[in-house]
């Protein structure tokens, strides 16, 4: 049971029913109003139907970042429209469902505004326009997913859940971004209306196979599909509503979209088919056996969901329109059974207090309307006329069969996945409520009006679009196909298509599905005990790759993070002097220079100045002398700035040595002299480094000084800074306007460290340890 939906019982009745009213009252009026946004969403987005349904688009830009070709754009078509009343649509169900689900929780407020930034998160997603402003709402939707699924913190399920999913798909975004970048430059624009124009010459492009390689990571960590599939099952730590919301019409599809709207640009090769093709037929079968080895009802839902993404996965590597058309087809049905169903779960638990199939028998008697509504939603999931999910069904099976490149693998995968779901239905929608008497630990009642509301919608809504395809055939499925294809398709939707091999299939189907629904306890059990011996599955994969990687980290730490001053300093500097040098040495810098600057004597006496302050730091053996040594060097840089022409920078300088050297003091005052015996076993080993350091700096000069000198930049700090930032001095425009950021970030180090300091000193001076 969620934790979240569990209250606690009040002493008397009457405590419980006005309990409940307050709860009710006090804790849902937030929500109800929360309600409104995505209501009014949907509402608006409706009325692009007609729009879209004649083939025209609507776009909306705004210019964010013009220097970088990044705008706010947005863009409704066929594709983006279907998922924007998707996600709007089931978010106003789900959004009333959690005011009577979470009523009377303290932080019920804070899921509300969690819940409406991940649908905002994802209308942005799939609205976008532009590349870089598809990445941000992508990233927000793996955020927001994050606080979602681990919004009861106190459990370390929900937060070990939390965490992989952010970690996993944080981790496909950032391949994602790669990808998203190439593309843009392969493609010469960001704006995938314009992109998407480019599909001949992107598939030309010599970065395509990375750039097909890249998107395919973003998408496939996003939708779960293997050998990524284990994030999704666990992210069933989140309450109900959310695993509803996640699961239907929200952030598992974003992998989804992204695979049709890179459709016209990226399809049609040999890479994508076959990869589109195998990993969803395997992910698909293989989520179904697992599902059917499931006894908690979410946890089976939650495999169930898998399955569909693969089917959608392995259907969006065709060309075919009957196979696109059936990807959107069962996009949508898909989504109205399994909000439905998680919703009825959410019921069940909430009345019962468990989810446990073994549990759950008779419920119909309890549970009457909510057993209806589970019964509808289990059909069509099972594909059973005369409900959409049928459609669906005969449509993937006409798609399966008219993929020219490999159609006994598509439609034999089909066949098996959908034969198992028939099962699974059986058992997470049917089977709790027919039978015996339920042993539960609560005595079962019927869920309250807002409760069972949602699903019963959501479940007529497939009974109706089944009975009346052409409700959505014309103004969502056939706009939607034709987007992804970038090309005008006719769809046609109908219950009936007469006697024919789709048909057989299906009939195959329910025979077979019925049949494994019959033994599915045996086969429940087989499974159990081959997943006992299976060496390693996801999970334990995942478990196993974060424990080395904290392995890896404690031993770096134990290397590296010595706690001695002496050994960091050594280790960052042999680094550089290795790293860098062996990067002149690679790209061929080192060269002698063609010609060597002809220095002054007032030239040469600065370096000498320079030079005796570094040797007298390395040879002092009182620290005061080598701070101030060390304060002669810095003084003589500042001078070789004010010859060249920069007398601001060598005024900071030296305000920054005469800073240092104060404040150094003070505090060497208070440490012990310098011993000779002390240092000197170190003395060689660090002067090779300081020669090894100085020379790999003198040749970086040396060689950056040999490059051409680009003014491009310099050009543009001296054209823009008087009318943008209306200033004179360069530097200072480029630190407080330019920079700005940079700046502020600096000052902030600055501060943290004085603020550190500060406590630590006035711990010492209050006798305390620092």
């Amino acid at each position: 049971m969620d934790s979240l939906s569990a209250h606690s019982e009040p002493k008397t009745k009457a405590e419980a029913a006005n309990t409940s009213a307050q709860g009710s009252a006090e804790g849902s009026a937030p929500v109800w109003l929360a309600a409104l946004l995505p209501a009014a969403l949907t509402v608006g987005l409706s009325f692009a139907l007609p729009t879209v349904a004649q083939g025209d688009t609507i776009r909306i830009a705004y210019d964010w970042v013009p220097s970088l070709g990044v705008s706010l754009s947005f863009l409704v078509d066929g594709l983006s429209l279907t998922f924007a009343l998707l996600i709007a649509g089931i978010g106003t169900v789900i959004l009333l469902y959690s005011g009577s689900y979470l009523a009377g929780h303290p932080r019920l407020g804070r899921f509300t505004f969690y819940l409406l930034s991940f649908m905002v998160s994802m209308l942005g997603l799939v609205l976008a326009d532009n590349l870089i402003t598809l990445f941000v709402f992508w990233e927000l939707t793996t955020i927001t997913s994050y606080l979602l699924i681990g919004f009861d913190h106190a459990s370390a399920k929900a937060r070990r859940s939390a965490l992989q999913a952010l970690l996993l798909t944080g981790a496909g975004g950032l391949a994602l971004l790669a990808g998203l970048i190439l593309l843009g430059l392969t493609a010469g624009s960001f704006e995938l209306s314009a992109i998407i124009a480019q599909g001949d010459a992107v598939r030309a492009h010599e970065l395509y196979l990375p750039i097909l390689v890249l998107v395919l990571i973003g998408a496939f960590t996003k939708s779960a599909q293997v050998p990524f599939h284990f994030w999704l099952p666990n992210a069933m730590a989140a309450p109900t509503p959310v695993s509803a919301y996640l699961h239907s019409a929200t952030m598992v599809k974003a992998g989804i979209y992204l695979l049709a709207r890179m459709h016209p640009v990226l399809s049609g090769t040999d890479a994508w088919i076959w990869s589109l093709t195998l990993f969803g037929a395997v992910t698909a079968v293989w989520a179904s056996i697992l599902a059917l080895r499931q006894t908690d009802l979410k946890l089976a839902l939650a495999y169930t969901t898998v399955m569909a993404l693969g089917t959608l996965t392995m259907f969006l590597g065709a060309e075919a329109t009957v196979a696109v058309a059936a990807a959107v087809t069962f996009l949508i049905v898909h989504s109205l059974y399994k909000a439905a169903l998680f919703l009825v779960i959410g019921n069940i638990d909430h009345a019962t207090g468990t989810r446990e199939v073994g549990q759950l028998r008779g419920l119909a008697r309890f549970m009457p309307v909510t057993a209806i509504a589970a019964a509808a939603a289990a059909l069509s999931m099972a594909g059973f006329p005369p409900f959409l999910g049928f459609i669906g069904k005969e449509l993937k099976y006409e798609g399966a069969l008219a993929i020219a490149s490999e159609p006994l693998l598509v439609a034999g995968a089909a066949v098996l996945a959908n034969a198992l779901m028939v099962a699974v239905a059986g058992i997470v929608a049917l089977r709790p409520f027919y039978g015996g008497e339920p042993a539960t630990p609560r005595r079962p009642h019927e869920a309250p009006l807002r409760q069972w509301i949602g699903p019963a919608v959501l479940a007529a809504l497939g009974l109706t679009f089944g009975i009346a395809p052409s409700l959505i055939a014309d103004s969502l499925v056939q706009p939607a196909v034709s987007a992804i294809l970038g090309r005008p398709e006719t769809v046609k939707l109908a219950l009936w298509h007469g006697v024919n091999l789709p048909l057989l299939l299906s009939l195959f189907t329910f025979a077979l599905g019925l049949l494994i629904y019959a033994g599915h306890l045996r086969i429940r059990r087989r499974l159990a005990a081959l997943g006992e011996r299976l060496p390693l599955t996801g999970d334990t994969a995942w478990d196993r790759l974060l424990d080395g990687v904290k392995a890896l980290a404690a031993i770096q730490t134990d290397l590296l993070q010595s706690g001695v001053l002496r050994r960091y300093l050594f280790t960052i500097f042999v680094s550089f002097a290795l790293l860098v040098g062996a990067s002149l040495v690679i790209t061929g810098a080192l060269r002698p220079p063609t010609a060597w600057p002809e220095l002054m004597v007032k030239h040469w006496v600065v370096v000498a100045l320079i030079v005796a302050g570094a040797c007298m730091t390395t040879v002092a053996y009182s620290r005061l002398a080598a701070v101030c040594a060390l304060g002669v060097v810095g003084v003589g840089v500042a001078l070789l700035f004010v010859m060249f022409g920069a007398p601001d920078v060598a005024i900071t300088q030296l305000l920054v040595e005469t800073l240092v050297v104060v404040l150094v003091a003070v505090a060497m005052l208070r440490l012990p002299s310098l011993r000779p015996d002390s240092a000197r076993p170190n003395r060689r080993r660090d002067a090779t480094l300081a020669v090894a350091v100085g020379v790999v700096v003198s040749a970086t000069l040396l060689a950056v000084t040999e490059a051409p000198f680009d003014r491009s930049i310099t050009t543009y700090f001296e054209q823009t800074s008087v009318p943008e930032a209306f200033g004179r001095n360069i530097v200072n425009v480029i630190l407080v306007d330019f920079r700005a950021l940079d700046t502020f970030g600096e000052v902030a180090v600055v501060a943290v460290a004085a603020i550190a300091a500060f406590a630590l000193i006035r711990g010492a001076a209050r006798g305390g340890r620092p």
